[in-house]
């Protein structure tokens, strides 16, 4: 009888912090973040018989994530989503040359981007565990690369130009915790271009570095933290 108070569920409640943030039908915030771009690489046939140079992704550079967010409420389960912003990041591109067993290293492009984000997500979201909610993500995303290199750039030893537009399908999953005044959600989240971002532009001397390469399209992996 002595130790039954400390088993009790009365004890134990926890106190449910922000509640009055599920019950908004729309608010806004900020999401800081961390990504990093990728590019998944098309050989052309002249590559794959080994008459030309062919690319791959050398290493992996981290990125930043700057955005606001703007959240519609649907229904209890449901969230209408609007997260423009800015992604910062640079991708590698490391082009081998054929010998007649192997290939070998020959040059490195290194090719930054600042995209335009305007994405459109719809958020599924668990029931809430005290001050916990986990959540899916899926949605589609609008980029606009503004750093892309327009021109050839030899003294930087870039062959190749990027198209600027490119449109993602986007998923991931993350948690909502409920802090005392807001809300943070940690979200991964996986992002496909569909696009060839890769410009049939060729340089005068050096058109191997285009010819050896049918499509170029883009990857992104982020980690985002929104403040609600």
């Amino acid at each position: 009888m002595v130790l039954l108070p400390l088993f009790s569920p009365a004890q134990q409640e926890k106190v449910l912090n922000y509640q009055e943030i599920d019950m908004k039908p729309f608010h806004f915030g900020y999401t800081l973040g961390v990504n990093t771009m990728d590019f998944a690489i098309y050989a052309s046939e002249r590559a794959a018989s080994r008459k030309d140079t062919f690319p791959e992704i050398n290493k992996l550079s981290p990125g930043v994530d700057i955005g606001i967010v703007t959240n519609f409420r649907i229904s209890k389960y449901l969230d209408f989503r609007i997260l423009p912003g800015i992604s910062l990041g640079q991708r590698n591109l490391l082009y081998y040359e054929s010998t007649d067993t192997s290939w070998e290293s020959h040059s490195e492009m290194k090719l930054g981007s600042t995209f335009i984000n305007l994405p459109f997500n719809i958020r599924y979201e668990a029931e809430r565990i005290y001050n916990y909610r986990p959540y899916i993500i899926g949605g589609i995303n609008f980029r606009w690369d503004m750093a892309r290199n327009k021109d050839f750039n030899a003294d930087e030893g870039i062959f190749i130009k990027l198209e600027p537009f490119d449109v993602y399908y986007e998923a991931g999953f993350g948690v909502d915790f409920y802090l005392t005044y807001f809300k943070l959600s940690v979200e991964l989240k996986y992002s496909v271009g569909n696009f060839n971002v890769l410009s049939a532009d060729k340089h005068d001397r050096y058109p191997g570095y285009v010819d050896s390469v049918n499509e170029l399209k883009s990857r992104m992996f982020s980690v985002s933290f929104h403040f609600e």
